[in-house]
């Protein structure tokens, strides 16, 4: 999956950008307070786009 999917996806679920860092994006759910880091990477395997959706606790892409 490409990274600019699965940040769409986030931002579409609710999900806003806390931080930028120097190797991740940091992402946080404010309905239920839970971050999750996207790394950066143009390609991302879709295990962990599933995994960083779960840890946000929205729907897989």
């Amino acid at each position: 999956m490409k990274r600019r999917e699965l940040l769409r996806h986030l931002e579409r679920n609710g999900c806003k950008l806390l931080r930028e860092g120097t190797r991740h994006t940091v992402y946080y759910n404010p309905s239920n307070r839970k971050t999750s880091t996207v790394p950066r990477h143009a390609e991302l395997v879709d295990v962990l786009a599933r995994k960083i959706c779960k840890d946000l606790d929205i729907p897989s892409p």
